[in-house]
């Protein structure tokens, strides 16, 4: 599963077989989430609060990179690298 983006500790990533609705997966040490691409809302998984807040920032800055990204990963093309939070 490529890394699409890290910033203060979070590691994005996309899965290029998801059958699900779009999304992407949040890491941040042992924690771990999937959130949903146009509303931000956690679909598994659980993240600490201000980690949540700093996920959910950051998707809506980048929201048509992360439905680009997903409609390449439909056609199993290499993803492209998303600027994290400054």
């Amino acid at each position: 599963m490529p890394a699409i983006s890290k910033f203060y500790g979070l590691v994005i990533r996309m899965y290029f077989d998801d059958k699900h609705a779009p999304h992407f997966h949040v890491g941040y040490a042992e924690h771990r989430a999937w959130r949903a691409i146009q509303d931000c809302r956690v679909i598994a998984g659980r993240l600490p609060n201000r980690t949540y807040r700093l996920a959910v920032e950051w998707a809506e800055l980048h929201r048509a990179e992360l439905l680009a990204n997903w409609e390449r990963a439909r056609r199993q093309e290499t993803l492209e690298w998303i600027d994290g939070l400054e």
